[in-house]
């Protein structure tokens, strides 16, 4: 156990059915998870809707799948560690790997809050406010919710700001979409169209972030989970998967049912150009509260997932006290950290001007970030685990495979969001 965590034991007497107990383990799968269909994934699905319709509808489904076994990997190493990613990574390779990780992670998850302040401060430019007013007072949000809350405060307030992206699931029902149209979409992948090929590593890009398995891993052992657990955790994680790739269909089957069939060229690089684009077949008024409790939600629970992860990484490697279950007194490291995190992204949203290269360049980051990272996670599943949990047999080559296909993917698709490749 480490002296630098707050260790808590959850309380799951004998006497819990099955669904208590799953409700009381549940929060660390589904906040990463809805944490991940953050403001850039939702951009990227708006694009595949408007520029192909339903053909890459099927993709959102089959990578569920792939991003339960790579999160589900977390959950093992939290569990039967009770150690971080970045305190892992440093017991096992050395102090020189943990460092060069977490220093990746400082980019990664920087670089995030980029692209959900971008979304907060899009969100401020339909309702006329000053991007500079949108974002401070998210800023704000965000550091009174950690500075003032334990894990589970923390969680719960996550949870509920993610679970404002189901608004997407009514925009897509009103956008009324075709089922012949869908079925069609489904059957038909112009596979050879290298455009279209560069929308599927886009999609596959997005779905594991570098901050996504270092905040679950931490998570699980901040929040106590213990290997009786462990079923319920997996199962948290799989209910997240489905749900965050569902969010991903609904707003690929909204933008393909209505500015897909009239206005496919339409340009959706930013939150603004997006909210043009769609709202008027919503509804002026109604359409804009929908469509802005939508992203303001992703952002939302991805810029706490991202900073918090951050923080956590170099706690873990640095031994300072890292830990939601710590007075800010007693874990200024910790804090100060998220903090830094929290008030970089701010400040530099609101003071560059172009953010549609500033999301550009976030894809790319966390594009060549990705294959060490999952190569990290792959290693101390082999090495780090109990033998019996460790990862081994047909199992192992399969996880190899997501990981390689994840990994290769997308940094394919990273680059080739770069004008000029």
């Amino acid at each position: 156990m480490s002296s630098t965590r707050a260790f808590n034991k959850i309380d799951t007497p004998t006497h819990r059915s099955r669904w208590e107990i799953f409700l009381v383990v549940l929060g660390p799968g589904l906040v990463v998870m809805l944490a991940d269909t953050d403001v850039g994934s939702i951009i990227t699905a708006a694009q595949s809707g408007a520029q192909w319709g339903f053909k890459l509808l099927l993709l959102q489904f089959i990578l569920m799948p792939i991003l339960y076994i790579v999160q589900e990997l977390t959950v093992r190493l939290g569990i039967f560690t009770r150690k971080g990613h970045g305190e892992l990574i440093s017991e096992t390779f050395g102090k020189g790997w943990a460092y060069l990780s977490v220093a990746g992670l400082s980019v990664a998850t920087t670089g995030a809050l980029l692209t959900e302040f971008s979304g907060v401060a899009g969100v401020s430019n339909l309702y006329g406010l000053p991007r500079s007013v949108g974002v401070a007072l998210a800023a704000v949000t965000l550091l009174t919710i950690v500075w003032t809350g334990s894990y589970r405060r923390v969680e719960r307030i996550a949870l509920i700001m993610g679970l404002f992206e189901l608004v997407f699931f009514g925009i897509a029902w009103a956008s009324h979409p075709s089922i012949h149209e869908m079925l069609n979409g489904l059957l038909h992948a112009p596979i050879t169209n290298d455009d279209y090929m560069m929308l599927v590593a886009a999609n596959i890009g997005a779905v594991i972030m570098p901050w996504m398995v270092f905040y679950q891993q931490s998570a699980v052992a901040d929040k106590g989970l213990h290997p009786e657990h462990y079923r319920h955790a997996r199962w948290d994680t799989a209910v997240g998967a489905i749900i965050t790739q569902a969010v991903m269909a609904a707003v690929l089957i909204a933008t393909a049912a209505t500015i897909g069939r009239l206005n496919p060229n339409a340009p959706l690089n930013t939150v603004h150009q997006l909210s043009e684009a769609i709202i008027p077949y919503l509804g002026d008024t109604w359409g804009r509260i929908v469509f802005s409790l939508g992203i303001l939600g992703a952002g939302m629970v991805a810029a706490i997932v991202a900073s918090l992860a951050g923080a956590w990484g170099w706690g873990e490697v640095t031994g300072f006290r890292h830990s939601l279950e710590h007075h800010p007194k007693d874990a200024p490291w910790f804090y100060g950290i998220y903090t830094a995190i929290i008030v970089a992204g701010a400040a530099a949203v609101i003071t560059i001007p172009d953010l549609v290269s500033l999301d550009i360049g976030v894809e790319v980051m966390n594009a060549l970030l990705l294959p060490m990272v999952l190569g990290f996670l792959v290693a101390l599943s082999i090495k780090a685990l109990p033998a019996e949990h460790r990862l081994r047999g047909p199992y192992l080559w399969l996880v190899l495979f997501v990981v390689i296909l994840a990994g290769g993917l997308g940094v394919y698709g990273g680059l080739t969001s770069l004008p000029g490749l």
